[in-house]
């Protein structure tokens, strides 16, 4: 009896106690809110005002998983993130019941399927194609799904290791982004894209010139089959890169040449160039240094610039770049100021088939490649920009989705939850390697493997035989129309 008393007793005071703690924890928070001077909510409304930023910071978490349709969270709906969670567990992707896909939104496209398909057994995979004929170590590519660009720095060291043996394993390129080569790239053997950006990480010298003895020191890996120049990035058009300070370790200091926890910030532009003379000058170099086919990366602002790009190919044909990349202006990224990631930058489904047209126009569709790039991440939106024009597609985020990524949106803040853009450990090790690395391989496997089934649908025997007439895009009175009467050709209507 009297144990059951001294318990009861016990408890009574541990109440009054927890109790006179929370009174002046709460006196000590009233006293701090009524005297600081920066957020009127708290100076107004003591204590209570502090769970104002509490809810709104756990709104996202709460829409995400309890309150958004399907289909409607951005950038990417919970329908496109368990799409290719599920390609990259090599799951079945079928569904039932009837598609969730509000199929009246302007611009939709819908594929015309082909009322007498080819048969099963006149199925064909995609061939691969040639890159960069008159470099001396051209480039065939196998597959028209790949890497996009992410660097090693905003993404971490086994998010690198990932991707790299997924691609290996999947026959697909990996662009290294603009943080230069590191040894999680060429550890899994995969056919890497070196990318320049416009701070030349990994090929400058000490004053930050373009080093030619770096540039052969990198050609040097056999591994690295094409140079791609940055000059504008989909999220951030006229913005360097952004790298945290508190994302530089040691390592990548080194593999940067900056110094541990400083800012990696990228001129918004290549200095040497200030003209496309000027570019096709720098892409002539690198391949006559290097030997490898070289493109540029780069975002469309208007019909009036790029073409006067191409009139400047057209009087120097022999110094094109082997390849162009074009990213939207719905491209993501680490991290970029939020008015250009919303308001700069043609997006891409304008922008390829305008880039495709003038291509094409200036009979250049043989030596050019057009790589496409911007929130592609799904079968459909590889099969029309094949259609519109393109010859290959690169995807980071789809890539991103397949390793695990929550869309947590922490990407510049060092504290992504899955591991994939921290070099917190305590973080990196939900991220293993040997489980990740095919959920990488499955998910170029499966999304290509349906694009031929998309394009087998359409009444043609694999993806690059696709063209705008085999798409319609559905127009603001909710009929669709063609997209070769939207984006005629300019021959061959």
């Amino acid at each position: 009896m009297e144990t059951a008393f001294d318990i009861v007793n016990f408890l009574g005071l541990l109440f009054v106690l927890v109790f006179g703690l929370l009174i002046a924890v709460a006196v000590v928070l009233f006293i701090i809110d009524r005297s600081q001077t920066g957020d009127a909510i708290r100076r107004n409304y003591p204590v209570i005002g502090r769970f104002r930023h509490l809810f709104s910071e756990l709104g996202e978490f709460f829409r995400q998983y309890f309150f958004a349709m399907d289909r409607e969270e951005l950038p990417f709906n919970r329908a496109q993130r368990e799409w290719v969670g599920r390609a990259g567990e090599g799951k079945g992707n079928t569904v039932a019941f009837g598609s969730t896909r509000n199929l009246a939104v302007p611009g939709t496209p819908i594929f015309v399927n082909d009322p007498f398909p080819p048969l099963d057994d006149q199925y064909a995979s995609t061939e691969p194609l040639l890159i960069g004929s008159t470099a001396r170590t051209p480039f065939l590519a196998p597959s028209i799904f790949n890497i996009s660009g992410m660097s090693y720095g905003a993404i971490s060291k086994p998010a690198v290791q990932s991707l790299s043996r997924g691609a290996k394993e999947a026959g697909v390129w990996l662009n290294t982004g603009e943080g230069g080569l590191s040894p999680f790239h060429l550890e899994g053997g995969c056919d890497l894209v070196y990318q320049i950006g416009t701070a030349k990480f990994g090929v400058r010298d000490e004053a930050g010139n373009l080093s030619d003895d770096k540039l052969r020191d990198v050609a040097a890996h056999d591994t690295v089959r094409m140079f791609e120049i940055k000059m504008a990035q989909g999220a951030k058009p006229g913005k360097g890169g952004i790298l945290p300070g508190e994302k530089v370790t040691e390592e990548i200091a080194a593999i940067r040449g900056l110094k541990v926890g400083q800012d990696g910030i990228s001129p918004n532009r290549h200095r040497e160039i200030d003209t496309y003379d000027h570019l096709l000058d720098l892409i002539a170099h690198i391949r006559d240094v290097t030997g490898k086919p070289v493109g540029i990366k780069t975002v469309v602002g208007s019909e009036e610039s790029i073409r006067e790009f191409f009139d400047v190919i057209a009087k120097r044909p022999d110094d094109a770049p082997d390849f162009i990349t074009i990213d939207g202006g719905e491209g993501g990224t680490g991290a970029a100021p939020m008015p250009l990631i919303d308001l700069v930058g043609m997006p891409v489904r304008e922008a390829l088939p305008l880039v495709a047209d003038l291509r094409e126009e200036f009979g250049l569709n043989n030596r050019i490649r057009l790589v496409a790039s911007g929130k592609l991440v799904n079968p459909g939106d590889i099969a029309w920009a094949l259609a519109a024009g393109a010859d290959f597609v690169t995807s980071a985020r789809g890539f991103m989705f397949a390793l695990g990524c929550i869309q947590a949106l922490k990407c510049n803040k060092n504290t992504c939850p899955t591991g994939i853009t921290t070099h917190d450990p305590r973080f990196q090790k939900g991220l293993v390697v040997e489980r990740k690395y095919t959920r990488v391989a499955r998910y170029a496997k499966a999304l290509v493997k349906e694009v031929e089934t998309i394009a087998h649908s359409v009444g043609v025997s694999e993806p690059r035989k696709l063209r705008r007439r085999h798409v319609r895009l559905v127009q603001p009175n909710g009929r669709s129309v063609p997209m070769n009467e939207v984006f005629p050709r300019p021959s061959a209507k």
